[in-house]
């Protein structure tokens, strides 16, 4: 090899290592309200109003963005189905990791999901607070399976009295809802085709103390 060509190729791999060592990085973990790492999330070093770099994060929430240089950046992290989250002024030193442990929580954007709420009223058109209510998804062959269940509240703010309700991933579907308390139980049938709030009202076959 030409002696000219190869001392230029140890300068260039010279000033590769030397850049190398002036950079550091940020690590972390994201992570839903319940604590599961959420995979798929694009993670973005921003400087200036400019992206610098992006990664994205494993099957458990892990991302790694390596190679910047040291300074203050901005980190945004986004997913389908998720609000976007940022965080500011995080400092980046030379030869150093900063880890910012799985402090970053992405919420579900309610705008991608079927959400279903209910109230369960008596005879007398009174709200029926602690009523059990189930839910179930009617199958391709038309069986039903139950996805959910659980209780009516019992009003306060910011709550109503008598209410329920379900929470599901976008995407069209047929459910059955049914309430039940003091004896009486009664069903109601709801068509979802994408993501939206749907409401609906249960009447059971009985009286609620005054």
């Amino acid at each position: 090899m030409n002696k000219f060509v190869l001392v230029i190729l140890l300068l260039a791999v010279s000033v590769s290592v030397a850049l190398g060592q002036e950079t550091g990085g940020v690590k972390g973990k994201v992570r839903t309200t319940k604590g599961e790492g959420i995979a798929g999330v694009s993670v973005t070093a921003r400087q200036n109003s400019e992206d610098v770099k992006s990664a994205t994060s494993d099957n458990k929430g892990n991302f790694e963005l390596e190679g910047l240089k040291a300074g203050l950046y901005n980190i945004v992290f986004s997913k389908n189905g998720y609000s976007s989250g940022l965080m500011y002024n995080v400092e980046v030193k030379q030869k150093k990791t900063n880890n910012l442990g799985d402090r970053l929580v992405l919420t579900i954007d309610q705008g991608t999901q079927v959400i279903i709420k209910g109230t369960v009223f008596d005879q007398d058109g009174r709200s029926v607070a602690g009523a059990k209510v189930e839910i179930e998804k009617f199958l391709s062959d038309g069986s039903t399976k139950k996805i959910g269940s659980g209780f009516t509240s019992y009003g306060g703010a910011p709550t109503a009295r008598g209410e329920f309700t379900f929470k599901f991933s976008e995407g069209a579907a047929k459910f059955r809802v049914t309430a039940s308390a003091g004896g009486a139980s009664a069903s109601k049938e709801v068509e979802v085709s994408s993501a939206a709030i749907y409401r609906l009202a249960i009447t059971l076959n009985m009286r609620t103390e005054k």
